[in-house]
């Protein structure tokens, strides 16, 4: 296991642990200069916040800056209700693909989708089963373009609490059926993105991570669960804040072959997002040394 007490060349920043500044935007641009001065070596941005700063100009921010990607998030959302809705999933993967292939990302990651129209208030239906059978047949179609860009692509599991509406392959070892059952010849093309946040609890982790090997593992997501917890989405923890056994999970993807980047993602509204973002990276750097 790799020894990360005396720096934080193993460290990312998923770019949503610092999208707010004291509960304002923060430009990209401005969050990868601010890396780049800390010497994090390594960012994982958002679609949306990509948007925002312009695919060419963040593209060449993180060049200049010498930056890698551990992630790009994020593709996904496969269900649907009808052909419309299932063409317009593929078109917006296919781009999804395409700025991850610009951004030199080592992945994609999915998150696949949930009930229809249930992330927008009202599900149109209370088959998740049927949503589940719309997940495979997507990434199936996925995969083609994927193989064709060279792009894998990480089926990140949610926690249960977001079947309905975010996701509904909600374990590693449904991920992994996924993986099995589209990429039997254990390619590279398709694997799985380990977030704690969602897959602590587990009592097969350990397992499905030795299962997963080095050719499954994409992506390792790190922050904390907070007892109590105010907000399922918004309130997740700084790494050792909470009660997940980061360092022994750590422990278990590096035994199977992972040796990429331990990523921050942490989403906290009422948190971290009200804090200076400067502070918030200087934060990840010193808990990635002593609690990742």
């Amino acid at each position: 296991m790799r020894d990360f007490s005396a720096d934080h060349r193993g460290l990312s920043i998923n770019t949503a642990t610092v999208r707010k500044q004291r509960g304002q935007d923060w430009p990209l641009l401005q969050i990868l200069d601010a890396c780049a001065a800390r010497g994090i070596g390594a960012i994982s941005p958002w679609r949306d916040q990509v948007q925002a700063a312009g695919l060419a100009a963040t593209a060449a921010a993180v060049k200049a800056h010498g930056l890698a990607l551990s992630g790009y998030c994020r593709g996904g959302m496969f269900t649907h209700t009808d052909p419309a809705g299932r063409q317009a999933a593929r078109d917006d993967n296919r781009r999804a693909l395409d700025e991850a292939c610009t951004l030199n990302a080592p992945c994609l990651v999915l998150v696949v989708g949930g009930l229809p129209g249930a992330l927008a208030g009202q599900a149109a239906h209370k088959d998740i089963a049927g949503a589940r059978a719309q997940v495979s047949e997507g990434i199936a179609e996925l995969l083609v373009d994927a193989r064709e860009r060279g792009m894998p692509l990480a089926i990140e599991p949610l926690h249960p609490m977001y079947a309905a509406d975010r996701a509904c392959i909600n374990t590693l070892e449904q991920a992994l059926d996924l993986c099995d059952a589209l990429d039997p010849q254990r390619s590279g093309a398709l694997g799985v993105a380990v977030d704690l946040y969602h897959v602590w609890w587990d009592p097969k982790l350990q397992a499905q991570i030795a299962r997963a090997g080095a050719q499954r593992l994409l992506a390792f997501h790190v922050c904390d669960w907070l007892t109590p917890t105010t907000d399922l989405l918004n309130d997740r923890g700084m790494m050792g804040d909470g009660v997940i056994d980061i360092r022994q999970a750590r422990g278990w993807v590096e035994a199977n072959g992972f040796a990429g980047y331990s990523e921050v993602e942490i989403f906290s509204s009422a948190n971290w997002w009200q804090r200076g973002g400067g502070e918030v990276l200087d934060t990840c750097i010193e808990r990635h040394r002593r609690c990742v």
